[in-house]
Parts: C-alpha cells; sequence; structure tokens
C-alpha cells in the first residue's frame, strides 16, 4: 500500500473514532443531529481551552478526562458483567 494512502486509511479511521464519540456523549440526539450546534458546541470548547473563561484549560482538561475515563470504566465494567457491547 503506498504511503499517501496509508495515511489517507489512518486518517480515516481516526475522524470515525471521534465522530463515535461524538455519538457515545449523547451530542448527536441531544442536539437532534444539528451540525451547526455541534461545531458551535465543538468552537466554545476550543475558546474555553484557549482561555476565553474563568477555568484555567489545564483544569478543564484534567476535569473532561476524568469525565471520559469514568465513562470508559463503565462502558468496560457494562460489557464484564453483561457480555455484551450495546452502549455503542
Amino acid at each position: 500500500m503506498r504511503d499517501w494512502a496509508k495515511a489517507r486509511r489512518e486518517r480515516t479511521h481516526h475522524l470515525i473514532e471521534l465522530g463515535g464519540l461524538v455519538q457515545k456523549a449523547g451530542l448527536v440526539d441531544l442536539t437532534d443531529d444539528d451540525r451547526a450546534t455541534l461545531l458551535g458546541t465543538f468552537l466554545d470548547i476550543a475558546g474555553q481551552l484557549q482561555g476565553s473563561n474563568d477555568t484555567a484549560p489545564v483544569d478543564l482538561k484534567t476535569r473532561w478526562r476524568r469525565a471520559g475515563l469514568h465513562a470508559f470504566d463503565r462502558d468496560r465494567e457494562h460489557d464484564r458483567t453483561t457480555g455484551r457491547r450495546d452502549h455503542d
């Protein structure tokens, strides 16, 4: 496989995974799949990480990472106890 094709495949896989996180967070349903609302949400998050609020970006990332890890742990525990993966 050519290098450009491999890079494209890896980028596509990465973007699909990111879309899965948007779905897993429930944002698609909460915004009625409104792309403008989703983009506005992400732009707001980016602004917060650039320091446009009272909370330090490092504190936001720490809080958000902790919540994400907790969600992943909950999913793993669900999978372990039920033998199913119906949270996707």
